[in-house]
């Protein structure tokens, strides 16, 4: 064992989050580090009525953990890092992020659907929302909060045709349904997919045991998907997808901007080597803004401000 160090791994009490702590947990023991789990609750775990997007909390999955970290509780927090801020708190750093699992949507139904006639379809996300809404105007799209096994039920008892999930989510507890589409047309969230771990700035023993964890690939593209949201100034407000994928030497980036209603749409598409990643985001988000989504990511943003 590398020391009599004990490293607390700070995660929440859901069945997923639970799953992914023990996954880094596994991996550190691996490597001869001593772990213990240090469960927490975090605001979206306790409010699971109102939508994401109008509790008005950034990191609304991360800051409990942030601040156990912060206040020495724990040592690292396991995150899904698509629940993460762009900007992480003053003395926090990304120490790894592990292989990336499937980075798609998928709709859960309760039996075969016919996705022309006239549906209701259930999900929390303005960025799934927009996006179905777009190929499916003629659906009514209604609020899904609570856990993953929670919400999977909710799909058999109230009369929705569908309701839209991460697959990684669902692989990664074995509950993925007998009925489902995968999304191949849907955009992810940046990160989607990914598990990204939190360290104070400061813990340099921790800080070199997570670094090992680190996949170098799923870094550079969730890397630059993230820094695509940032340079959109946007966030659980505003419906943006993002997928990055390293092909042979290239980097390969989707990148798209919906209006709520999905009517309205900015997308682009571009590519780069490999090494150059670093700046494909900006140049990516200036695509966009050039299209006239600056004009629309000031909309959203005055809307998510009257709705706090």
């Amino acid at each position: 064992m590398k020391g009599e160090r004990v490293i607390r791994i700070g995660t929440r009490k859901s069945q997923l989050a639970i799953w992914q702590a023990r996954k880094v947990q596994q991996q550190l023991e691996d490597l001869g580090y001593r772990t213990t789990l240090v469960q927490r609750s975090s605001s979206g775990d306790k409010n699971q009525q109102t939508p994401l997007y109008a509790m008005g909390i950034v990191g609304v999955f991360t800051r409990t953990l942030d601040m156990a970290l912060l206040q020495g509780e724990i040592d690292i927090a396991v995150h899904s890092m698509k629940d993460v801020p762009t900007l992480l708190p003053d003395g926090i750093v990304q120490a790894a992020v592990m292989t990336r699992g499937s980075f798609r949507d998928l709709v859960v139904t309760s039996g075969p659907v016919d996705f022309e006639k006239p549906c209701t379809i259930a999900t929390s996300s303005l960025r799934r929302k927009a996006q179905w809404l777009h190929r499916y105007p003629h659906h009514r799209i209604v609020n899904l909060r609570g856990n993953v096994n929670t919400r999977l039920e909710k799909v058999k008892t109230q009369g929705w045709e569908g309701a839209i999930f991460a697959k990684a989510g669902l692989e990664r507890i074995a509950r993925l349904p007998k009925h489902y589409r995968e999304l191949d047309w849907m955009l992810p969230a940046p990160a989607q997919g990914a598990i990204m771990i939190a360290v104070k700035s400061d813990h340099s023993f921790v800080l070199e045991a997570c670094r090992q964890l680190n996949d170098e690939q799923t870094y550079k593209t969730t890397y630059v998907e993230r820094q695509f949201l940032r340079a959109l100034e946007g966030g659980c407000s505003a419906p943006i997808g993002a997928l990055a994928v390293c092909k042979g030497d290239e980097l390969l980036f989707k990148g798209n901007l919906f209006a709520l209603d999905g009517k309205r749409t900015f997308s682009v598409q571009i590519a780069c080597p490999i090494e150059d990643y670093t700046s494909l985001a900006e140049r990516a988000a200036q695509q966009i803004f050039d299209q006239g989504g600056r004009t629309l990511m000031r909309e959203l943003q005055q809307l998510s401000g009257r709705q706090k």
